[in-house]
């Protein structure tokens, strides 16, 4: 499997992006729960958003609640991030993953395929 994630940039305070993680080949994660992670400069990897196989359950680390929506189109097999009102403490390279079962939670360790990473900055 692979993950193919896209859409960082750079922005200012207020602003928005849209993350895409396409994965490879086809409906090879349409059974299994989708995450995504971020991680700033010095800082450790942390849970940002998951959503269920069937994409009608979601989880937010609190910081984005409100701000951030996760979803998924399983026929296109790509999960999205909805980033808006980005603000500077929301730069990191961003990762989505592929859980192990149907929903993955906010562990690293509830999923088993990364992909590379996509960098957002937010500038003041």
């Amino acid at each position: 499997v692979q993950l193919q994630a896209s859409g960082g940039g750079s922005v200012q305070a207020g602003g928005s992006l849209r993350l895409s993680c396409a994965a490879s080949p086809p409906r090879t994660t349409s059974n299994n729960g989708m995450g995504w992670f971020r991680q700033a400069p010095g800082k450790e990897r942390e849970f940002v958003a998951a959503i269920d196989w069937k994409g009608i359950n979601t989880l937010y680390t609190e910081s984005v609640k409100g701000r951030f929506t996760i979803s998924r189109d399983n026929a296109k097999n790509t999960v999205y991030l909805q980033m808006n009102s980005l603000r500077p403490e929301d730069t990191a390279v961003y990762y989505c993953a592929a859980a192990r079962s149907s929903i993955g939670g906010t562990s690293v360790r509830g999923y088993h395929y990364w992909g590379h990473g996509t960098q957002v900055t937010v500038s003041s």
